[in-house]
C-alpha cells in the first residue's frame, strides 16, 4: 500500500510501509491458500541477502495442512497451537550446522571449508548468526510478496528437531505462520522506541 508518507521503496516499487510500518504479526488467518510458486519465489528472494563467505546456512521446511502439520502442532507451545493449526502454511526456519559442505560451490574465491570443518565452535556460531540474518530476509521477502507472517519462538526445539530433522545436521530456530491474515483480529499496535532511545550517530 502506497501513501504520501512513503520515503523509501525497493527496486520493484514495494513501499517501506508494506515491509515495516504497516506489517503486523498475525494470529488469525483468512481461508485463502498460498500457492507453491509463491513459496519458491520467497525462498529464491531470501537467498540473495548477504551472509559471511556466502555461507547461506538457513534451511526452510514449508509445512502444509495435513499429517505433517499434526507433528508440528505436537511441538508447539500451548498458546501457539491454534494459530498454527489454522495457518495455510507454516515454515520451519532452521539452519544447517554443516553448511560448510556447500562452500566449494558457494564461495569459490578460496578454500574456506576447512575454516569451519576444522572448528566446530566457529561453524556453529557462524551458522546461528548468519541463518538469523537470512530468517530476517525471509520475513521481509514474504511481506514483499504480499504475505502476512506470524513468527514464533514458542516451541519445543528438541521435539521438533526429532520429528523433522532426525539424522541430519539441520536445527530449528524459528517457526513462522504464513498466509493472508485477518486484519480485523489484530491487537492494537505496540509502541516502538524513538531514534533517540534506540540509536545514536557518532563521528
Amino acid at each position: 500500500m502506497t501513501s504520501a508518507t512513503t520515503k523509501v521503496s525497493s527496486s520493484k516499487g514495494v513501499p517501506i510501509e508494506q515491509l515495516f510500518h504497516n506489517a503486523r504479526s498475525h494470529n488469525v488467518w483468512l481461508d485463502r491458500p498460498v500457492p507453491d510458486s509463491v513459496l519458491v519465489e520467497l525462498y529464491e528472494a531470501m537467498e540473495w541477502g548477504p551472509t559471511a563467505v556466502n555461507c547461506l546456512p538457513a534451511r526452510i521446511v514449508f509445512v502444509k495442512q495435513g499429517p505433517e502439520r499434526e507433528k508440528l502442532l505436537a511441538a508447539m507451545a500451548p498458546g501457539n497451537v491454534d494459530k498454527t493449526r489454522s495457518a495455510p502454511i507454516t515454515a520451519i526456519l532452521a539452519y544447517d550446522s554443516a553448511f560448510y559442505e556447500e562452500l566449494p560451490k558457494l564461495f569459490t574465491h578460496m578454500d574456506a571449508k576447512p575454516w569451519y570443518s576444522n572448528n566446530p565452535a566457529l561453524a556453529e556460531e557462524t551458522a546461528i548468526y548468519n541463518s538469523a540474518l537470512q530468517h530476517g530476509y525471509f520475513l521481509i521477502a514474504a511481506r514483499a510478496l504480499g504475505l502476512d507472517c506470524g513468527p514464533m519462538a514458542g516451541f519445543d526445539k528438541a521435539k521438533l528437531d526429532e520429528s523433522f530433522f532426525a539424522g541430519t545436521s539441520w536445527k530449528s530456530a524459528l517457526v513462522v505462520n504464513l498466509g493472508y491474515g485477518d486484519a480485523s483480529k489484530l491487537y492494537p499496535r505496540s509502541a516502538r522506541l524513538t531514534f533517540a532511545e534506540g540509536a545514536k550517530i557518532i563521528g
